[in-house]
């Protein structure tokens, strides 16, 4: 049983962690719009180091459901946890679970924030420089490339 009180500790200090990842994704979402660039910094490198501690958290939460016979091939762990009958430890797992979902969709959101501001000051640049006129097309990467004149698009 003591690979079960080890669960519920990490289980529980996942769900702090993701506590707080949320209250940091929050708070980026706010200097992104108010384009605090020193205090986004400071953040990024908080999320990251949290970020690390979950992924590293996940491994060992695999490696003790291996050690009680949990199969990684035969499915997800919640329904490992249901069939054991620990429903205290379903919850948990559960509850971490859904916060983790929570904080991937801020995060997904601060992201596109972050690349429509990228696409926005690339526009102004582009402005900046007198490169407003030009085309543009997609690369292979889905990048913008501008077109002049001296670009070769195809030859026959």
């Amino acid at each position: 049983m003591a690979a079960i009180d080890e669960l519920k500790d990490l289980l529980t200090e996942d769900i702090r962690q993701l506590e707080i990842l949320a209250d940091i994704l929050n708070q980026e979402k706010a200097c992104l719009s108010g384009s605090d660039i020193r205090k986004l910094e400071s953040l990024t490198g908080e999320k990251n180091r949290l970020l690390e501690q979950v992924r590293e958290s996940a491994k060992r939460k695999i490696r003790l459901l291996v050690a009680m016979g949990f199969r990684p091939e035969s499915g997800e762990p919640s329904r490992f946890i249901r069939s054991a009958g620990l429903p205290d430890l379903l919850a948990l797992w559960e509850e971490a679970d859904r916060r983790l979902r929570t904080c991937q969709e801020m995060n997904q959101t601060n992201g596109r924030v972050i690349s429509h501001l990228q696409k926005r000051l690339s526009r102004l640049t582009d402005i900046f420089r007198g490169v407003a006129g030009h085309q543009k097309l997609y690369g292979a990467q889905g990048e913008q490339k501008a077109v002049s004149h001296s670009t070769i698009l195809a030859s026959a």
